[in-house]
C-alpha cells in the first residue's frame, strides 16, 4: 500500500487509535470496551510507558499500530522492546501496512540503542508468522517461555 504515514500517536491521536485498538482486542475475543481501552491508552501514553505507532492509509484513514513496550537486557546491558501488539484492519491487509509498523518499530530499536525487539504470537496465526518471518524475524528455538497469570 503505497503512501503509509505512520506516526507515534499521542493524547490527540486517541480518537483514530481507540477504534483500531478495541478491534484488536476482539480478534484476540476480549470483547468490545471502547471506554475502557480509551482509558488504558491515556494511561500508556501519559505515563510514557509504551510507544505506539499508528498507520494512516490518508490523512484522515487509520489503519493500523503497534505498540511496544520496553523492557531491558540484564546479559547485554540493554533496551529492549517488547513488540506487544500489532493490529492491521482486515479489509486493507497483506496490503504493506503491518510491514511499515514492522520496519518502524524496528528503526525506533535502533534509534534508542536497543538490543532488538522481541514479540510473541499465537503458534495458530500463521499469517502473522509469514510476516514476521519475511520481514528478517527470526524464531527462537532455543528458550522456552513461561507465564503466570493472575
Amino acid at each position: 500500500m503505497a503512501g503509509i504515514v505512520i506516526v507515534r500517536a499521542a493524547l490527540k491521536d486517541l480518537d483514530d487509535l481507540v477504534p483500531l485498538f478495541d478491534a484488536y482486542r476482539g480478534f484476540y475475543e476480549a470483547g468490545s470496551d471502547h471506554a475502557a481501552a480509551g482509558a488504558f491508552l491515556t494511561h500508556r501514553i501519559e505515563r510514557d510507558e509504551s510507544v505506539i505507532f499508528l498507520a494512516y492509509a490518508t490523512p484522515h484513514e487509520p489503519v493500523g499500530f503497534t505498540q511496544l513496550y520496553p523492557s531491558f537486557s540484564s546479559v547485554s546491558l540493554k533496551r529492549l522492546w517488547i513488540l506487544n501488539d500489532l493490529f492491521v484492519r482486515s479489509d486493507i491487509r497483506r496490503g504493506g501496512v503491518g510491514r511499515a509498523l514492522l520496519e518502524r518499530a524496528r528503526q525506533h530499536a535502533a534509534d534508542t540503542g536497543a538490543k532488538g525487539l522481541i514479540l510473541s504470537t499465537a503458534v495458530t496465526n500463521k499469517p502473522a508468522q509469514t510476516l514476521y518471518e519475511s520481514c528478517g524475524w527470526q524464531r527462537d528455538d532455543e528458550f522456552l517461555h513461561y507465564n503466570l497469570f493472575f
